[in-house]
């Protein structure tokens, strides 16, 4: 076959070409080539540069006008710190028809005979994925560093489900425990606690972390420290220890990290570098466990939610008010976001859905 195709291209290469007709004229090459201004200006004859110039690299810094770069700055002068854990607003379960319906879905979403664990789950984002996971099916294990909000909020998960599925001849068994999810001892604890609990564990969520609004020079370092520990150090060795199980186990399991926007774009206008770089290391830590962890049968998959409206980001823009515009104004959909929307996804990662779906990240802004 290949001494076949040999022997038509020199038969080819033999044959007379005909002469190929020219398209369009041909050009000097002096006037095909596009003039560049490459010599320095004398300093005492500025050019002058009209509008569209003046927006260049040609132009000084604002001479096409007050608006150069506004929307892309951090502002040194918004400092946002986090709150102490007595200051945190409280956060409820969703409001509304969770429970029994009459609508058609998959089966493959059910979380039944599932345990969760969900860090961070007393308030916010954390509370309402477990709460999407109580509402398919799942036993759950809120963890946090405030026990009491946490006991609270199970109770809240439990009374919000029979509320939605009365008459029911199961409920889901939610319970609290307390974790500083930065210390290998606390997290094997409430890992042991847990177990010994609900007898084993299915599914993690890694919600716990904060974040804090400083310019990088005057951010102390020992906060600094403190947020790289629970949100970077905390999704580390939450999702070790449950994997850790899950291979003693020999059971498949997913993991569900909550990265953020913030991990692949900076935010403006305040400056928060250190959590940029610590929701970075979140998603990239997901991609790279999911494929050291592939081989027993565990997903890892990372959720990296936009501007969210939790209680706690209401009461910052409360406080800050042009907040929201601005950020707003940067959002395709022009809308922030609510706790509830991220409910499907979580449910979707978690479950036999999505079996065949890892080291992926899930953006929402």
């Amino acid at each position: 076959m290949f001494k076949t195709q040999l022997l038509r291209r020199v038969a080819g290469a033999a044959r007379p070409q005909a002469p190929r007709v020219a398209l369009r004229t041909r050009q000097p090459l002096i006037s095909a080539i596009r003039p560049f201004a490459s010599s320095p200006y004398r300093r005492d004859k500025e050019p002058v540069l009209d509008d569209m110039d003046a927006a260049t690299t040609m132009g000084s810094p604002g001479e096409s006008g007050d608006h150069e770069g506004q929307y892309a700055r951090t502002e040194k002068s918004i400092r946002v710190e986090y709150p102490e854990e007595d200051d945190l607003p409280p956060s409820q379960p969703v409001q509304g028809r969770g429970g029994a319906h009459l609508l058609r879905t998959l089966a493959a979403f059910s979380m039944e005979g599932r345990v969760g664990v969900v860090t961070g789950g007393a308030r916010g984002l954390g509370l309402v994925m477990a709460q999407a996971l109580v509402t398919s099916g799942a036993d759950v294990a809120l963890v946090d560093m405030n026990r009491d909000e946490a006991q609270r909020s199970a109770q809240g998960l439990i009374d919000s489900f029979k509320a939605d599925n009365p008459g029911s001849d199961k409920v889901p068994k939610v319970t609290a425990h307390f974790c500083d999810v930065s210390s290998p001892t606390s997290v094997n604890q409430s890992l042991a606690e847990i177990l010994k609990t609900h007898g084993k564990i299915d599914n993690l969520v890694t919600s716990a972390g904060f974040t804090e609004n400083y310019d990088a020079i005057s951010y102390p370092y020992d906060r600094m420290q403190k947020l790289w520990g629970v949100n970077v150090d905390g999704t580390y060795l939450y999702s070790v220890a449950v994997a850790k199980h899950l291979m003693e186990r020999e059971a498949p399991g997913s993991i569900v990290m909550i990265g953020s926007m913030s991990g692949s774009i900076v935010n403006v206008p305040q400056p928060q570098a250190p959590y940029n770089a610590a929701k970075a290391a979140v998603r990239h830590l997901a991609s790279s466990l999911a494929v050291e962890w592939a081989h027993a049968g565990i997903r890892v998959n990372c959720i990296s939610p936009g501007y969210m409206l939790t209680a706690l980001t209401k009461k910052i823009l409360d406080d800050n008010p042009e907040l929201q515009k601005q950020w707003t104004s940067l959002i395709p959909v022009g809308k922030m976001g609510r706790p509830e929307d991220l409910m499907g996804a979580v449910t979707f990662l978690s479950s036999d859905a999505s079996s065949y779906v890892t080291v992926c990240e899930h953006s929402a802004w």
